[in-house]
């Protein structure tokens, strides 16, 4: 059996590179938390902000309230992704939590709160921004999440969400100081369009043609699966001549797809090209 290949690359490879790109994004992002902003008592927004301000008031650990509060969000989203991305879900939170753990006795890289907001809030961003690219770590953990960077935050959901940012940037101007509050702004600024810099691009869609000579069984497992519709082009001929079926998937998407489709017909070929203009296409094949 052939090992399943995408732009030449084997899977074990890809494999490879993507968990250690997750663990290299959790240890940046710790860097971040711990070598710069916590130093200087300043809170970015988020769960990384809320878990500063208890790690600053009760004097506990920070990387415990890291893990504590993300727990949730990835076992509530469980059903919403699949178990591979669930686990580079937690293999990011594990190395942000250890990487915080360990770099927590270490003194702070500047003395100056300008550089550890700027340098901290880059480094925490593009960490959690290498995790999510490759599957990792997320604030809310779902594809949800993937749209509310790339896309913006629902309309139902920008009230709430600019209310808990609020809240703890409040929260920290007031138990240490304006002017920390305002170096944290400018830390959670600078962290949120790194994330967003990051994973341009994750969420838009690809359009997915299937060659196949099974594509009935293909459709079947696809919307059993993965919950998608696939829309038969061409039905496989009496003389072995293969189907061709069609569908759309986020980028997110494509190895599970391909691992499902490989599963039902070794043989076949798939071919992802991006819905936007310009783009070369992407293609699975032995």
């Amino acid at each position: 059996m052939n090992t399943l290949r995408k732009n030449g690359k084997p899977l074990r490879q890809r494999m490879g590179v993507r968990i250690l790109s997750v663990i290299a994004g959790g240890l940046l992002a710790a860097v971040g938390l711990e070598l710069f902003l916590m130093p200087h008592q300043l809170v970015p927004g988020g769960i990384a902000g809320l878990s500063a301000l208890f790690a600053h008031t009760t004097e506990m650990r920070l990387g415990l309230f890291l893990f504590l509060f993300n727990l949730p969000f990835i076992l509530i989203s469980r059903r919403q992704i699949h178990l591979r991305f669930a686990l580079y879900v937690m293999l990011g939170l594990v190395c942000l939590t250890a990487g915080s753990l360990a770099l927590h006795r270490f003194p702070s890289l500047t003395g100056e709160p300008l550089t550890a907001s700027i340098a901290g809030g880059l480094s925490l961003g593009f960490g959690i921004g290498i995790s999510i690219r490759f599957g990792g770590m997320s604030g809310g953990a779902g594809d949800p999440g993937y749209a509310l960077l790339s896309q913006g935050p629902a309309k139902s959901a920008e009230f709430i969400i600019m209310v808990f940012n609020c809240a703890i940037l409040l929260c920290g101007g007031a138990l240490f100081s304006w002017d920390q509050a305002m170096y944290s702004i400018l830390a959670y600024l600078l962290a949120f369009e790194a994330v967003r810099i990051c994973i341009r691009d994750l969420s838009r869609t690809r359009a997915v043609w299937i060659t196949s000579s099974r594509p009935e069984e293909i459709r079947l497992a696809l919307y059993r699966k993965l919950d998608r519709e696939a829309k038969l082009i061409r039905a496989s001929g009496a003389k072995g001549q293969p189907g061709t079926l069609f569908c759309i998937a986020s980028k997110l998407e494509e190895e599970e797809l391909a691992s499902i489709v490989r599963t039902c017909d070794q043989d076949s070929q798939i071919v992802f090209r991006s819905t936007r203009r310009g783009r070369r296409a992407a293609r699975f094949r032995d």
